[in-house]
């Protein structure tokens, strides 16, 4: 069975897909993440989530860290030959239980090679969201290096079904970026994925800081997705808060759970978890464990919301017209939209990126534009009348999340040894 397939078989069962970021750089302790992953009590897929050297392209250091016993932050995929890679998924890895492999690369054409070689054909990203954020690589080298790679992966023997593309780009950053550009990037890599003959795809949205805003965004996702991509099946996979996660356990179990609502009211398919430790260290096999069960426990019960017509859809609409608009060529189109700046992500610092739009919070947590630059939203978004962005401000909105969650915890009432409430 496939990766689309499994998916939408548990979906239609009424059960949220939970997946983890999981990574080690031993085929043994990868493993026995994946073992721990497949056996936890809710609907799973597993995750090779790959190490930063591998990320970009540098091997030879990956190599050298695993001569000298030195700890990789993932799996090398690219250093591990394929046959060891068989191995460690063998009598894993199948119909039960698909394993997708993350990677953070804007040029992936290595990790794609060793991936099919592998026997996997699941995977995730796209020329722009593994590019601004995480590279200075050249957006235009990041297009020509994500074409190829379609093409490799299209092109490659599939027994287990179609090969599935996930797109990255309704994660830009993590945070501060208004729901509408996230959508927009997303639905635009989706159909890059499209026009390459990838037919298998699932679409992005990180949670951001307003349940309602977020709802409206991933109603604005499906009803893109539904115009721009007739024939493909796809699905939405939610992402948990990638920004500043509460520090108390509490605060991050509540958040959480609120991401499995999310996902769950909006009839998302799929949700990647984050874990109680994630503002303090890299969590453990036992910790995403915690978070895969508590995710799936939260999701029961929740109906789904319908939400059509609303303003992220407007202007979500209006960045992917003007990037369609801006050349016949998607590939093309892409480059071209982020040098005029009618894409332009706030607060990110890649060369090719303008740098001239701007967001802010409002006091519900709504995320608003507060400078438009040459974005296409003129009449369409209101700029938000947030005055001058200082450092100070800009750290309040960055940690507002946490310091909501936090702090909603720590009101709760305390419970003393034998149960009674203090």
């Amino acid at each position: 069975m496939s990766f689309e397939r499994f998916v939408a078989q548990r979906h239609a069962a009424g059960e949220l897909v939970v997946q983890p970021r999981m990574g080690f750089d031993s085929p043994a302790a990868m493993r026995a993440g994946l073992v721990a992953t497949k056996q936890a009590n809710a609907a799973t897929v597993g995750t090779l989530t790959l190490d930063s050297y591998t990320r970009v392209r540098d091997t030879d250091s990956a190599a050298h860290a695993l001569r000298n016993g030195i700890p990789l932050n993932g799996y090398p995929i690219v250093n591990h030959p394929p046959e060891v890679t068989r191995a460690m998924l063998d009598g894993l890895e199948g119909p039960d239980f698909p394993v997708q492999v993350r990677h953070g690369s804007a040029r992936p054409v290595d990790i794609f090679r060793a991936m099919i070689a592998a026997g996997l054909h699941a995977t995730e990203g796209g020329p722009i969201s593994y590019c601004l954020p995480y590279s200075r690589t050249p957006l235009d080298e990041s297009v020509r290096n994500w074409a190829y790679c379609c093409d490799l992966l299209v092109d490659a023997e599939h027994p287990g079904g179609r090969p599935h593309l996930e797109t990255f780009g309704g994660c830009m950053l993590g945070q501060l970026c208004p729901p509408s550009e996230l959508v927009a990037i997303s639905v635009l890599e989706a159909l890059f994925f499209y026009r390459k003959g990838v037919r298998s795809i699932s679409v992005s949205y990180a949670q951001q800081t307003n349940l309602h805003q977020d709802r409206e965004a991933v109603a604005a996702l499906r009803r893109l997705c539904a115009e721009l991509l007739p024939e493909a099946t796809w699905h939405v996979v939610i992402y948990a808060y990638m920004g500043l996660f509460p520090r108390t356990p509490d605060g991050a179990m509540l958040l959480l759970g609120k991401a499995a609502e999310l996902a769950m009211s909006t009839d998302s398919e799929r949700l990647i978890v984050k874990t109680a430790a994630e503002a303090h260290r890299i969590p453990t096999v036992a910790e995403n464990v915690t978070a895969l069960e508590h995710a799936a426990a939260s999701a029961k019960g929740i109906k789904a919301i319908v939400d059509e017509d609303n303003q992220v859809y407007r202007e979500a609409y209006a960045l992917v017209d003007a990037v369609l608009n801006s050349h016949a060529d998607l590939d093309r189109a892409l480059v071209v939209a982020f040098k005029r700046g009618l894409l332009d992500v706030p607060y990110c610092l890649h060369p090719d990126n303008a740098g001239q739009a701007r967001s802010t919070l409002d006091a519900d947590g709504r995320l608003g534009w507060s400078e438009l630059g040459s974005l296409p939203l003129r009449g369409i978004a209101e700029r938000a009348p947030s005055g001058r962005i200082t450092s100070s401000t800009l750290m309040s909105a960055l940690s507002y999340v946490q310091h909501t969650h936090d702090t909603q915890a720590l009101e709760q009432p305390m419970t003393a040894i034998g149960g009674e409430p203090r």
